[in-house]
Parts: C-alpha cells; structure tokens; sequence
C-alpha cells in the first residue's frame, strides 16, 4: 500500500490510514467526552491512547503503530480506548501527561500511569509490564508554580 504523505494541512486524524486502522482493523474503540465515564469504569485494565494532529505530531503515527504491537505482546491484557484530537485535548487535563501524543493505563477506572512521547520498544516493554502489575495511583496535575508570600516572593501586584 502507499501511503500519500503528508496530507494537506488540516486533515482529519481518520484521513490518515494508520490512525483509520486503530478502528477498522484492531477494533479499538473511539473514545469520547460522551462515552469516556462508561468506558473507563468497565473492570479491569484500559489503556487509553490520546492522539493529536499528526500534521503536527508526526510521532502520533509512530504511536498508532507502536499500541496494537504492544497489544499483541500482552494479549488480554488491557483494551484500547482511542481519544482522537478534539476530545484528547479537552480529556488530557484529567491525567497530567505532558507530552504528545500519550496512552494512559486504567485499573477498573482508576489511573496507574501514563507515558508520554516515543520511547525505544524495550522501555515500552517494560513500562507497560509495570502499569500492568502497579495499584491505581492519583493522577498527576499540570498545576501551575506557587510562591511564598516573603520579600522578594513576586506578586502580580507588585
């Protein structure tokens, strides 16, 4: 198969094939800010997989090949939620990653752990054995920084 790359600027994530097959050929299942509360309260291990725009995040192919391998190397493990662009970007927040594209494992509902950017396989690998065997956890927040109030402290009222 060739693939044209790149699309033109503005393409839908399901214009790109590799984003298309996550659905079509591995039978994820779209994630939305709709169905994510049933989803994700289903028992056992999910993994949801937030994708961006892969006009701007090229590594968000690398990423829709990289979850059905690891898929496949824990069979039964887990399920595959995909968060296409608009609802990663609303969703994302519940889970304090900070680098796209990301996946995030879920123990009956409850965050474990996420991981963020491209890795090499083995860190894949040993990442996801270890979400897998990990207790849910509180997710991290993107907060932002707090000064003390002393001198020199800074204020937006100085």
């Amino acid at each position: 198969m060739t693939i044209a790359m790149p699309l033109a600027a503005g393409a839908g994530a399901m214009e790109y094939p590799l984003i298309a097959q996550l659905f079509s050929k591995h039978g994820f299942v779209e994630v939305t800010p709709a169905n994510i509360a049933a989803w994700t309260e289903r028992p056992g291990r999910t993994l949801l997989l937030f994708i961006e725009d892969p006009g701007r995040y090229k590594e968000t192919l690398d990423l829709a090949v990289i979850v059905p391998e690891l898929a496949r190397a824990f069979p039964g493990r887990f399920a595959v939620g995909v968060l296409l662009p608009e609802a990663a970007r609303e969703l994302c927040v519940r889970y304090g990653f900070r680098r796209w594209p990301a996946f995030v494992m879920l123990a009956d509902g409850k965050y474990v752990g996420a991981v963020d950017g491209l890795r090499n396989w083995d860190e894949y690998l040993t990442e996801v054995a270890r979400l897998l065997d990990a207790a849910p956890t509180r997710p991290p927040t993107l907060g932002i920084a707090v000064k003390g109030g002393g001198v020199g402290a800074g204020s937006c009222h100085e």
